[in-house]
């Protein structure tokens, strides 16, 4: 472990904290740049919830000062994204490291193409006028976010916004904080079976969570007008790059 290896991280950690506050997908950075620097892909997936746990704590506890955070909703949907994300945290215990590279591989091409065509709806979901009352409806749809959450994590912040603003109603302000807030609750369910299984690299996981910490608390507080364009940009060559990488396209 090198110093420009703990800067790398370090400032991975904080670009990442920063975009999953913001909206999500921040582990488009993360969990490439952890397979990169040589852990196996279920590791660097396991690796990557320790830093998840601490910026989602840290935005939470950043918007419920602000008062942003409005904990009044209904629980059952909550539960099932927890259910799912369980389940989708086994299956990927279950996969060896080769088809968990391709998985993340194929996710970040998915991402790519909607972050290029679909910019807008990534970064800033547009609120919509109504509200879906199904609450079986709500319960399923949390239940497959959970387990994708679960599986890869990267890109669920950007699907929890989207369920939570057009499918249950809820204002996109307080989505984000709605959106960080079950992403706290799930993580710890995910984490102790990564670590069970000791996919987990610790020393990794504390150094990218230090820099997530940092960018959830900026993000939560600053409204920085270029950062969506920047941040869309960024993402596109971390994606195009990762999945290239992933898919032994390119090797280094």
């Amino acid at each position: 472990m090198d110093w420009i290896n703990i800067l790398l991280v370090l400032g991975a950690g904080i670009l990442c904290g920063f975009i999953n506050t913001l909206a999500g997908s921040g582990s488009a950075i993360s969990l490439p740049l952890l397979i990169f620097l040589g852990l196996p892909a279920n590791v660097a997936n396991g690796t990557n919830r320790i830093a998840i746990f601490f910026q989602t704590l840290a935005g939470v506890t950043s918007f419920k000062k602000q008062k942003i955070l409005d904990t009044k909703t209904n629980i059952k949907p909550v539960i099932a994204a927890v259910a799912g994300s369980i389940l989708g945290a086994n299956i990927a215990l279950k996969l060896n490291d080769n088809t968990m590279e391709k998985i993340i591989g194929v996710v970040m091409l998915i991402m790519l193409v909607y972050i290029i065509y679909k910019p807008k709806k990534f970064l800033k979901p547009e609120q919509k006028q109504f509200r879906i009352q199904n609450m079986f409806l709500q319960i399923i749809i949390f239940f497959v976010i959970g387990i994708y959450g679960g599986l890869v994590q990267a890109g669920t912040g950007v699907f929890l916004l989207t369920a939570l603003v057009l499918n249950a109603g809820v204002d996109l302000v307080k989505a984000n904080g709605l959106k960080m807030l079950i992403i706290l609750i799930y993580t710890p369910f995910v984490l102790f079976f990564f670590i069970v299984n000791k996919q987990i690299n610790y020393e990794w996981g504390l150094i990218l969570a230090a820099g997530s910490i940092v960018g959830a608390v900026i993000a939560s507080k600053v409204a920085v007008k270029w950062g969506p364009k920047f941040i869309r940009y960024l993402l596109i060559a971390v994606l195009g790059f990762s999945a290239l990488k992933l898919f032994g396209i390119i090797n280094f």
